[in-house]
């Protein structure tokens, strides 16, 4: 049976962040629910109006080109991109065809092709129950950043794994939301099936909303493509929609090349020399950017934490920045042996802790409900052997409904751990006194009864004792009359 490989190429449109829209001074608002209120004569194509460039949108691509190690351009023009659909009200959207802003680059292993500056359409939205669709304009001309990759991804998870890197870049540098569940960012995908390493047919399916719908639609497509090689059929080239509820692809037109479109430059924008614009400077650009996600997690696993600890600190900043307060805290004192105890129980306890909190409280922030000060107090006792393991999540999650000082709670508490060698004495001799039979067990050769005897002297004392001295004195104390 001849062996298929699929070759993925994807095209990520995210609406960027910014006060107002790409080409005119209306404001550019993702929330806003009422139809057609955030519109001007430019953005609605009125004769006779101008577009003017939005510096802070090209500042925000030319960061992400930065981030991802991308050739900025020195001379860019925007496009006329031509083509005419209800929701494009000039009958051309401004683009950048040969010319993009940042060419090249790469991000968590995948090649870009280019990263250019577009205007978002309007948004057509089809009445349920009725044949009448609307236009809202709202939408119409917000700055729209397209990232395009190489085809150079062969498998669905890396598609998915590919798209969620983006989302988080963008979202640590400020440039967007990227929620696609707002269509703030949506991914086109091409897909083509061949062997033995070469391309078949390209088909592109547009808009899709999610991350599980981009992959599953990827899955079904080289599914089908596979299907039709096999039977010995052609596949066409043409533009997909998916349907979520089929799980299925459908045709919805036969796919453009660029020649469909007529570019050429637009006559009412200038083209810009980026070097000769002083906010446009590289190096203040660079001076700026954050750290990013993929040097986050580099840190972090530096750190000698769980591949699964640093990807949760680093998708979840609050909770990273928790974690480097502690850590931190801990440099002076505890060292790497407190940081690593530290990080177990931010990822594990706390993070159950706070995910309680969100399924009981749906307007809750995922605020960290624990001082970082406090939580370092837990990590010492334990490290210090003044507390078990168990009594420390305890007291943690004592501390997170409002229980203070982690130290007072434990000494209130009976927590800390017992010293008082006559009374440890006296309750293993009481131990071995009320449970003969568990005794002669242990000297017949049954080592579990030992753990039950230790189990007995920590519920005597209450957690509040070293269970390896308790077993050690156990031990001990049965041993002279194994002979």
């Amino acid at each position: 049976m001849t062996e298929y490989a699929p070759t993925i190429g994807l095209e990520i449109h995210a609406e960027l962040k910014t006060r107002t829209k790409m080409f005119c001074g209306s404001k550019n608002d993702p929330d806003e629910t009422r139809p057609n209120v955030n519109v001007c004569p430019v953005c609605l194509a009125h004769p006779g109006t101008l577009p003017v460039i939005n510096r802070e949108a090209v500042k925000h691509v030319l960061k992400v080109g930065l981030a991802v190690g991308g050739k900025i351009a020195d001379y860019t023009e925007f496009d006329r991109k031509n083509y005419f659909y209800p929701d494009l009200p000039k009958g051309y959207q401004l683009s950048q065809y040969e010319y993009p802003l940042v060419s090249g680059g790469e991000l968590g292993g995948v090649a870009l092709t280019r990263i250019h500056l577009e205007e978002d359409t309007a948004s057509s939205v089809h009445e349920e129950g009725t044949n009448t669709t609307t236009i809202d304009f709202n939408r119409s001309g917000v700055p729209l950043m397209e990232l395009v990759t190489e085809p150079v991804i062969h498998s669905v998870e890396e598609a998915g794994n590919f798209a969620r890197e983006l989302q988080l870049l963008l979202r640590y540098l400020g440039a967007s939301d990227a929620n696609m569940e707002k269509g703030e960012m949506r991914v086109e995908a091409n897909i083509s099936v061949g062997k033995d390493g070469q391309l078949g047919t390209k088909v592109e399916i547009k808009n899709l909303n999610s991350f599980r719908a981009m992959e599953r639609a990827v899955a079904h497509e080289i599914k089908r493509q596979t299907q039709l090689l096999e039977r010995g059929e052609k596949v066409v080239q043409q533009t997909l929609g998916w349907d979520e509820g089929k799980q299925a692809t459908f045709p919805q037109r036969v796919k453009e090349g660029s020649a469909d479109y007529r570019y050429f430059p637009d006559p009412d924008l200038p083209s810009l020399m980026l070097s000769e614009i002083p906010d446009f400077a590289l190096e203040e650009l660079r001076r700026v950017m954050p750290e990013l996600p993929s040097q986050r997690r580099q840190r972090y696993l530096s750190f000698g934490i769980q591949s699964e600890d640093a990807e949760l600190y680093v998708r979840e900043p609050k909770l990273g920045a928790f974690f480097d307060e502690v850590a931190t805290l801990l440099e002076g004192g505890g060292g790497a042996k407190g940081v690593l105890l530290a990080s177990n129980y931010i990822a594990n306890d706390l993070v159950k802790i706070i995910r309680d909190i969100e399924h009981r409280d749906a307007d809750y922030q995922s605020e960290i409900p624990i001082s970082a000060p406090n939580f370092k107090k837990i990590i010492d006792m334990q490290l210090d052997g003044k507390i078990l393991s168990r009594s420390a999540k305890n007291i943690l999650l004592a501390c997170t409904k409002g229980a203070g000082d982690p130290v007072v709670y434990a000494e209130a508490h009976a927590l800390l751990l017992n010293e008082d060698s006559t009374l440890l004495d006296s309750t293993v001799e009481q131990v071995l006194e009320q449970n003969s039979s568990a005794v002669a067990d242990y000297k017949s050769g049954k080592a579990a009864a030992l753990e039950f005897l230790v189990g007995l002297a920590m519920k005597a004392l209450r957690g509040a004792a070293d269970p390896i001295k308790l077993r050690q004195l156990l031990d001990s104390k049965i041993k002279p009359e194994k002979s």
